[in-house]
């Protein structure tokens, strides 16, 4: 087999689009007559979409570009681009759903759930922009007993986010009505940090299931440091069986 260097054949437009997917490696182009598609004989292209298929996995499991660079032997490009391609699987449907939310975390897709309900429900594309500065772990949806859990939103004195007095009771008890109608709510969103959780989205939720004697409800938790990872899954990782995990 012959190489070729792709600069002295490629016009520099096209050469600049594959420059995308690969760079850096030899790449292997069939010939127009080959009548099998390419590494189906060999075995090679089954291979290759094992290979892609372990990388996304430990992608979503915490490993960085470098590492899985390192791991798979391939350039830093090439394996971004592997692991933010977009496979071809169930068409998935956003709604502000408890079932919709399990749709994307079983695609391990749970942070493109909470970006979509922030910028639409939940009316806080602050905090989803924020969550984006960093890489995240994003653990659930997982039922895990509300006792656990504080509100930082209402009308108290001492809350973090204070509510009107008036508009609260309101905005709960048309919240308790909307639960009974239809219980596939939105899962709450808590933050792990320092050793507790603090409520990110669903406060008026908390206190509406508690008013209903709810025990139990299904929350993301999202946390940055690999520590508090740790600490969280050894504590709480109980509620967290089976429950998908990504780092993006």
């Amino acid at each position: 087999m012959n190489y070729r260097n792709a600069q002295d054949i490629f016009p520099e437009n096209l050469l600049k689009q594959i420059q995308r997917y690969v760079s850096g490696e030899t790449i292997y182009i069939p010939a127009k007559n080959d009548k099998k598609a390419w590494g189906e004989s060999s075995g090679y292209r089954a291979y290759l979409a094992k290979r892609n298929q372990s990388m996304k996995k430990d992608f979503a499991e915490g490993l960085t570009i470098e590492q899985l660079s390192e791991k798979y032997c391939l350039s830093f490009d090439s394996v971004k681009h592997i692991v933010y391609t977009k496979q071809e699987r169930t068409m998935l449907n956003y709604n502000k759903t408890l079932s919709s939310a399990m749709s994307y975390a079983k695609e391990n897709k749970i942070d493109e759930w909470i970006h979509t309900y922030l910028h639409d429900a939940g009316k806080n594309i602050p905090f989803s922009d924020g969550l984006k500065f960093f890489e995240r772990y994003y653990i659930g949806p997982m039922k895990m007993p509300l006792d656990l859990f504080e509100r930082n939103t209402g009308p108290e004195e001492g809350m973090k986010y204070k509510i009107d007095k008036d508009w609260w009771p309101i905005h709960v008890a048309a919240l308790e009505d909307s639960i009974k109608k239809d219980p596939d709510m939105p899962p709450l969103i808590a933050h792990y940090v320092e050793h507790g959780f603090e409520m990110n989205d669903g406060n008026t939720r908390l206190q509406a299931y508690r008013n209903l004697g709810v025990k139990e409800a299904h929350f993301i938790i999202w946390i940055t440091e690999q520590d508090e990872y740790e600490e969280f899954m050894s504590r709480y990782g109980n509620y967290a069986e089976g429950a998908p995990v990504i780092r993006r």
